[in-house]
């Protein structure tokens, strides 16, 4: 009887290392690559995604006495911590909490931006910034061209943590991009990691339109990076290839964008190919150049984001290189994307555009 027992506590134990192991991984459905290139010179030093923002704010409040930074709970930090300590350091008129009110802090922070401040308004998952889609859409996006350039908020930037995550089911995985970059007046930036999360917020809250700035959360933490100390920007607009190859172009941006540099990589080890890899990284407007003269290079284009197939922006490249490159391409433009469907909780692995799936979509691209 004892040795049966045991017997079954090892099973059970077995078991249960296998279901946690599991879990492990299932949570995080990349491996992240590190950028290795600074955009500027000088002393850096290490930093998750985190870190990165908190870093580009505190910068700003620094250096522009008008900046306020506000949003639900970003008094004491934010729920993902961006925001720490930047009350105590600036005080609460310049930090300050806000009501539950999504469509309140995003017209509070267009009046703010109208009326000459720099205004960063956080919305606390990107999930729940539909009730300020009208005040985003209709509003910011509109004051300058309804002015007649007369005034305009274009020093509105809304920062909203979007994506994957692990564990957050319906309510806190979406990636809604493609709803805003349909807006004329808007900006649209998704970042891959700390580097250019820092470079590409402080462009957001420089620029002259209004952005909407989209973080995945899963990055916060997972990504960590040398990050130059001093004051930096990036080019909103323009995208960033990563790694070259000849043989099919990937594109992709935010998490997305280090699935499709292990299937780079798997590429080359399983198959030898090389292939080029490219970050987006602004959606609207995005860098129609890079990607056309890649694929035209190729012949080949698979592109990939987290959010659904239909009518996700990824439809949107693949229309314009369709356009744009026809006599060039080898095989149809392919997409990589979430299911048509709710995003699953417990099912969340097999609605994410893994490496498997990109890999398997890039082998029958090959093979055409």
């Amino acid at each position: 009887m004892a040795s049966l027992l045991t017997q079954k506590s090892l099973v059970i134990g077995k078991l249960t290392k296998y279901v946690n192991d599991c879990a492990k991984r299932l949570s995080s459905h990349f491996i992240y690559y590190p950028d290795n290139e600074k955009p500027v010179s000088g002393e850096t030093t290490k930093m998750n995604m985190m870190q990165a923002i908190n870093n580009a704010m505190d910068i700003t409040l620094r250096d522009d006495p008008t900046a306020v930074l506000f949003g639900e709970d970003v008094g004491f930090g934010g729920v993902f911590r961006c925001a720490l300590g930047l009350q105590d350091k600036y005080g609460k008129d310049r930090v300050f909490n806000t009501p539950l009110c999504e469509q309140g802090i995003a017209g509070f922070g267009i009046g703010l931006a109208t009326a000459g401040a720099t205004a960063i308004a956080e919305i606390q998952f990107a999930d729940y910034i539909f009730p300020a889609f009208d005040q985003l859409v209709n509003e910011a996006a509109k004051a300058r061209y309804r002015s007649g350039g007369q005034f305009e908020c274009g020093a509105l930037t809304v920062r909203a943590p979007c994506g994957a995550v692990g564990h957050g089911g319906l309510y806190h995985s979406q990636s809604p991009e493609a709803y805003f970059a349909h807006t004329p007046g808007l900006r649209v930036v998704v970042p891959r990691g700390p580097i250019a999360a820092k470079g590409l917020l402080l462009a957001c809250i420089r620029e002259r339109d209004p952005c909407i700035f989209l973080e995945p959360k899963i990055l916060y933490r997972s990504a960590a990076e040398e990050v130059p100390v001093e004051d930096y920007t990036l080019p909103l607009g323009k995208a960033q290839l990563l790694r070259e190859g000849t043989s099919a172009t990937l594109v992709g941006w935010g998490t997305q964008v280090h699935v499709l540099l292990e299937v780079a990589q798997m590429a080359e080890d399983q198959l030898g190919l090389t292939v080029d890899v490219i970050d987006l990284q602004s959606i609207l407007p995005w860098d129609e150049d890079t990607v056309c003269n890649s694929v035209k290079k190729t012949g080949r284009c698979l592109i990939a984001h987290e959010a659904p197939l239909t009518c996700g922006f990824g439809a949107e490249l693949a229309a314009t290189v369709q356009e744009e490159c026809f006599l060039h391409l080898e095989a149809p433009v392919s997409r990589v994307a979430g299911w048509d469907a709710p995003f699953p909780h417990v099912f969340e692995p097999f609605y994410l555009p893994d490496r498997w799936r990109c890999f398997a979509q890039l082998n029958k691209l090959l093979h055409y």
